[in-house]
């Protein structure tokens, strides 16, 4: 689509280290027409008497008066602008050849800086506009991250997810660093439940360190063992079958899962480990089985929605999915996923009775049954086969 454009438009990044603007930046600024920023850039830097638009929550309107003038338009941002900034806005409505850059010291370099230990390590992921639960999991999974909050996640809103995600084993150490280069600029070190039971200022960097790089990122193996997952009488997803599943399920490294009837959570659980990116939630019926998915969830170090309640109810308010598992609830649970399945979505099932995976085989188009016979020792030395009873996997899009 064509857009009207300006004359000019200057991006111009305001550092995080309280430094002037660079002299062609300063330039920019002083020649542009029109100035579109934050309230506080617009308020530090605008040149007097020069015509303005702050940009709030509504960065398209910001872009939408951009769009309209004729002249020369400088817009401000925090540091990088291509950092998680406004420039991926600027580029998809304007094309990557109409304006030019001027960038900054990130507040994530400065947040580096201010506390003296090097970055070129660190997991950077924003939780500013975007989920939550992705910058939960991306931390999880990293020795060392900084995570970019905002009014609406606001530092203690992290800690709190991080702490019931179980991160508390393994991120010992947490620097809150706010309004970098202002006068107002604080940097306070403390814990996990120091940044969830606290309120901190929403501008800010939260960096974490202190996690065991092998304890926190999740290894390549999947179909874990299943004394790995605390579970009722053996009512867990057996590891064989759980690894024909989650192949199955061909996990995208974005998106949404569901598992349905989910029991211990077991393919939730593996499925938000091999996946970080994944929002990841576990629908059960039962009180004392979701409670048990919660703990998996915990002791996993992975963040597990866990939703109390049965197919097609507790549905009704979860975002939908892209991927889904059905692990029990029948062909309504199955008919219920596949009318909120996204496009290019898969879904997985697993049945132990025949009727019941032949139907779904004709929703979803294949099917395979898995036999398993695992070894036992007798008592004198000997090993046998115990035969396992035979499960049907079924899966593929909606036919």
């Amino acid at each position: 689509m064509w857009w009207p454009v300006p004359e000019r438009v200057s991006v111009v990044g305001v550092g995080s280290d309280g430094a002037p603007l660079h002299p062609a930046a300063a330039a920019a600024l002083a020649g542009a027409d029109l100035v579109v920023g934050a309230p506080r850039h617009l308020e530090a830097l605008a040149p007097n008497g020069r015509r303005t638009v702050p940009v709030t929550g509504d960065v398209a309107a910001a872009l939408d008066a951009v769009a309209a003038e004729p002249g020369r338009v400088c817009v401000l941002a925090s540091g990088d602008p291509g950092f998680f900034g406004i420039l991926r806005g600027v580029v998809e409505r304007f094309g990557a050849d109409r304006f030019e850059v001027h960038p900054a010291v990130t507040s994530v370099a400065a947040a580096f800086a201010r506390i003296g230990i090097p970055w070129d390590d660190a997991v950077v992921v924003s939780a500013h506009g975007r989920p939550l639960d992705e910058a939960v999991a991306a931390a999880l999974a990293a020795p060392k991250a900084a995570v970019l909050v905002s009014p609406d996640n606001p530092p203690e809103a992290l800690g709190k997810a991080l702490l019931a995600a179980g991160a508390g084993a393994t991120h010992c150490r947490v620097h809150v660093c706010s309004r970098l280069g202002q006068p107002a600029e604080a940097v306070v070190e403390t814990d996990l439940a120091g940044l969830a039971g606290a309120t901190w200022d929403a501008l800010s960097v939260v960096v974490l360190t202190g996690g065991d790089p092998v304890a926190t990122r999740p290894s390549l193996a999947w179909g874990l063992p299943d004394g790995r997952f605390e579970h009722r009488a053996g009512m867990v997803t057996k590891a064989e079958v759980r690894a024909v599943v989650l192949g199955k399920l061909d996990l995208p490294a974005r998106g949404v899962l569901w598992d349905v009837g989910a029991g211990s959570a077991s393919v939730a659980v593996e499925a938000a480990r091999l996946a970080p990116g994944l929002a990841v939630y576990a629908v059960e019926q039962d009180q004392g089985e979701a409670a048990r998915a919660l703990r998996n969830a915990t002791a996993h170090q992975v963040p597990v929605h866990v939703v109390h309640g049965s197919a097609p109810g507790a549905l009704a308010d979860l975002p939908d999915p892209d991927r889904v598992f059905v692990g029990g609830g029948g062909l309504d649970a199955l008919d219920a996923v596949l009318s909120r399945l996204r496009p290019g979505g898969t879904v997985v099932a697993t049945y132990a009775a025949m009727d019941r995976a032949a139907a779904a085989e004709a929703r979803l188009g294949h099917l395979v049954a898995i036999g398993l016979s695992r070894g036992e020792h007798l008592p004198d030395g000997g090993l046998r086969l115990v035969a396992q009873n035979p499960v049907f996997v079924v899966w593929g899009p909606q036919r």
